[in-house]
């Protein structure tokens, strides 16, 4: 896959996505960090159903860190792993608190330093919050789709990442985040992709392989 394909690819989904955004419930900075590590191993609907409660009881960042541990895993429990989420909560709020004089850092290597926060969700949070569209957030749909059309035959995140930002333009990438989790959601499903009526189908290796082997039989 070349760049050329990769600019074609972005159009064509923008067109078909034009409503493509965050899907994450945040008006804060720390907030959206919250909603992220909520996100891991969850869906962004069920973190935004349980988000409500846990900022209101939570106004600021110093709430975050001083709330005690078995009421915040309380309210976090419908998302999953929570144990572990709310102690990478609290810590990280501590840190922010005390290592960035209370505000969410804004460069890659400084988030990489905070409790919870991994590449993916560091980029999230740099383009959501501040605008900077340096890397692709590689979750589960940005893997499935990149493994299965042959944007990259890698598995780690990190890799994968890689191989996207060698195909699509640096000006694309405030776009391609957002895009590839639409079309993950909405037409690459994990059981159940919609091939037939996929926008991008001829640039997707998987679907050549269908599609040859239909033709065969």
């Amino acid at each position: 896959m070349n760049k050329k394909e990769g600019k074609e690819i972005v159009e064509i989904l923008r067109e078909t996505y034009p409503d493509a955004t965050c899907s994450l419930d945040f008006k804060t900075p720390f907030q959206l960090v919250v909603a992220v590590m909520l996100s891991a191993q969850c869906t962004d609907e069920r973190v935004n159903k349980t988000t409500p409660e846990l900022f209101d009881r939570c106004k600021n960042i110093e709430d975050f860190a001083n709330i005690d541990i078995e009421e915040l895993e309380k309210i976090i429990h419908p998302c999953g792993f929570y144990k572990n989420k709310a102690k990478n909560i609290k810590k990280c709020a501590k840190q922010v608190l005390e290592e960035f004089n209370g505000k969410v850092p804004k460069t890659m290597e400084e988030l990489l330093t905070l409790a919870g926060v991994g590449r993916k969700s560091a980029n999230v949070i740099l383009l959501e919050v501040f605008g900077i569209a340096q890397g692709i957030a590689v979750d589960t749909h940005a893997k499935r789709i990149s493994n299965l059309m042959g944007l990259s035959k890698k598995k780690e995140p990190e890799k994968i990442e890689q191989d996207l930002l060698n195909i699509f333009r640096k000006e694309d990438l405030k776009d391609i985040n957002h895009l590839l989790v639409w079309h993950g959601r909405n037409t690459c499903i994990a059981r159940n992709p919609k091939c037939d009526t996929c926008t991008v189908k001829k640039y997707c290796k998987n679907y050549k392989k269908l599609k040859k082997c239909v033709d065969k039989n």
